[in-house]
Parts: C-alpha cells; structure tokens; sequence
C-alpha cells in the first residue's frame, strides 16, 4: 500500500487552489443574486432604479463582491477549522434561495400587471430569472446541502460527494446560459442564425426538387 505524505508546501498549494475554488463558487451565487435583484427592480421599482443606476454602483457592487470572498477564503478560513469552514460557506451559499425565489416571484406578479413591456421581452425577463432559480437549485443546492451535512460532523457517500462537485463544476456552462438570456442582441443573433439556417435548407430543398421536376 502505497501512502502519499505531503509536506508543507504542498499542503499549502492545495489550501491556495482550494481558496480559489471556493472563492470562485461563491462569487458566482453572489453575481446571480446580483442578476435576479436587477431584473426585480427594473419591473417592480423601475423609476427608482433609474435614478440609482450609475456605473459607479455596479463596479462597488462587484468590487464589494469579490473583496468579501477573497477575505473569507484567504483571511478567515486558512485559520479556522475544516468543520466551521464548511459550515460558513453552506449559510453563505443557502441565504440566496429565499433571495432568487422571493425576486422571481415578485416579478413574475408584477409582470403579469404590466402592460408597458411586451410579450417578447417578458419571456426574457421569465427565462432568465428561472435560468437563474434552476441553475441554482441543480448545480449549487447540492454541494450547499453537502457541506452542511458535513459541517454537522455526519457522512456522505463517495459517489453523493462526487455527485455534487460534479454538478458544480458544471457552473461555467450555466454561466453561458445566463449570457445569453441577459445581452438581448446575443439572443437575437442566436435566434437571427437558427431562421437562416432553416431558411437556407428551405431554399436547397426547393433548388433541388425545381431542378429534379426540370
């Protein structure tokens, strides 16, 4: 049998990518809660939003973001043990459910008043904040339940655990996804692209039978 023994500075690069790692999680939830709020407000509080919107705002929102991960992980946690880490980061990725639910109900009534935004971009609106709910509950509920199952001291099966990290590395193409709701002209483009193509088969498909009834 054959045991690996690590030292210290292997210890220390795996404790440096695992802090990469868990920052890079958690400013992902971070960012779709930032997404959910913004369409929230744009349909339930639109003049307020108006107002308060500045490119200022948005770069505090995403340095106060990034800032607050990079301390958890590389400030706090290196020096509190494996359990209470858990645990944090669990609460921490747990307390945007309510959050993401609470954002897509509320538009979702709002919405269904509103008479100003038309159908088109009301689907949008409903695909990208449901995008968000499920790529949330699939890919970021399980690993959230995990640690805190492990935070609590109990066990979880292998393949439980290789379950869940494997979902969660799944987050990069959800990401995608969410890109794609959120820049209406990608969406446009990506549905512009799918017409020519079908457009284009239509038109071989009546070259070829002109040609052959010739």
């Amino acid at each position: 049998m054959i045991v690996w023994v690590l030292g210290p500075m292997e210890k220390m690069a795996g404790r440096f990518v695992d802090g990469i790692y868990d920052c890079g999680v958690m400013t992902s939830v971070c960012f779709m809660v930032c997404v959910s709020l913004e369409r929230y407000l744009v349909i339930v509080h639109p003049l307020w939003y108006r107002y308060k919107r500045t490119i200022k705002t948005s770069v505090t929102v995403c340095v106060m973001v990034w800032v607050t991960t990079i301390v958890f992980n590389f400030a706090v946690f290196p020096w509190v043990d494996d359990s209470v880490v858990k645990l944090t980061i669990s609460v921490f990725l747990l307390l945007p459910f309510p959050l993401l639910i609470f954002f897509l109900v509320r538009t979702l009534k709002a919405l269904s008043a509103s008479v100003s935004v038309n159908s088109a971009e009301k689907r949008r609106i409903v695909g990208m904040l449901v995008s968000v709910l499920l790529i949330y509950t699939l890919l970021f509920l399980p690993i959230t339940v995990m640690f805190l199952v492990e935070g609590a001291g109990s066990d979880i099966s292998f393949l439980a655990r290789s379950l869940c990290r494997l979902l969660i590395r799944l987050s990069p193409l959800a990401d995608l996804v969410l890109y794609i709701f959120i820049r209406k002209a990608t969406l446009g483009k990506l549905l512009a692209s799918v017409c020519c193509c079908k457009e284009e088969s239509n038109d071989s498909h009546t070259s070829a039978v002109n040609i052959d009834n010739i």
